[in-house]
């Protein structure tokens, strides 16, 4: 598959008695353009919540005067179906093991927090590196599985402690939350492949 072949260079672990890494880098969340607000140092204190990043699809959409705006719903967005994430394939970013799942069944309306936790996955690589992927839906993965970069493991919900469909990731090694990095030379290969260019 492609999408798995351009995540490749995203799964490379470092070397086992390589230093704790100031950043995770790993491959595209999505097969579509996305954005990320970050979490700075001390905003969240939870592992998985520190420094990690809340995460949306966005595309262009018309305005009456005939221009283009980059948003991340259409009409008022009280919908969740007017969420361009809303179900949205949510992609691996690394190797790994999923060592932890939850699924919270209740789907907020836009615009109001949910009860936590939200539904999530953690992927532990090898090197001891963990990705945490919250607020996910309908999940392709049980605990024990091993996931490749790529591979899709759940779609975009909305749930938990939230107000509307993105996903929140966390990173952390050591005991140390970790910033995120995107591979953008792979996020390239997976939007050439998506359309359909060489």
């Amino acid at each position: 598959m492609a999408a798995l072949a351009a995540m490749a260079a995203c799964s490379q672990e470092p070397a086992a008695d390589a230093p704790t890494p100031d950043h995770l880098l790993i491959g595209p969340l999505f097969a579509d353009s996305f954005s990320c607000a970050q979490h700075w140092q001390g905003q969240l204190p939870h592992m998985g919540d520190a420094l990690g990043s809340d995460c949306y699809v966005y595309r262009l959409v018309d305005t009456p005067s005939g221009g283009k705006f980059a948003r991340a719903y259409v009409n008022d967005g009280l919908s969740n179906e007017d969420w361009f994430s809303w179900n949205e394939p949510v992609l691996a970013g690394i190797d790994g093991e999923i060592i932890r799942m939850h699924e919270n069944p209740v789907v907020n309306e836009p615009g109001n927090l949910g009860e936590p936790p939200a539904s999530m996955i953690v992927i532990k690589r090898a090197d001891g590196a963990h990705l945490l992927y919250a607020h996910i839906a309908s999940p392709l993965v049980e605990v024990g599985d091993v996931v490749t970069a790529g591979q899709q493991i759940a779609v975009v919900g909305n749930n938990g402690y939230g107000r509307n469909p993105h996903i929140h990731l966390g990173a952390w090694m050591d005991g140390k939350p970790l910033p995120i990095a995107f591979d953008l030379d792979a996020y390239g290969r997976l939007m050439d492949d998506a359309d359909g260019s060489d």
